[in-house]
């Protein structure tokens, strides 16, 4: 499975740690920037391993960028970047939505 099943694996992993420090150790809104983040995330993570086991390689890479990117944002802002930055996690939204619908399209038939 390569590459992005390595990354997929490290986007759980960074999920679940992003989840528990939201829940023992954060605080306001990060805990919900965390708590997001870390669920998209996670989903996208299994989405990925799914999209891998149907052989949809580009579907598995644009949940894994879509969710980095999604997750990611979140994670910086709740842990100090400016909230600018929210205005990247759109991208990463965006990026999940297509891997969605070329999924549907890949299983189409």
């Amino acid at each position: 499975m390569g590459l992005v099943a390595i990354l997929a694996a490290l986007s759980g992993a960074i999920a679940i740690a992003a989840g528990a420090f939201g829940a023992h150790r954060a605080e306001g809104v990060a805990v919900e920037w965390l708590r997001t983040g870390g669920q998209y995330q996670l989903i996208h993570t299994v989405a990925a391993f799914v999209a891998l086991r149907m052989e949809a390689r580009g579907v598995a890479w644009t949940f894994v960028i879509g969710a980095a990117i999604f997750a990611g944002t979140l994670y910086a802002m709740a842990f100090g970047a400016p909230r600018w930055f929210g205005a990247i996690t759109p991208i990463g939204g965006t990026l999940l939505i297509i891997g969605w619908l070329w999924l549907a399209w890949t299983v189409r038939g």
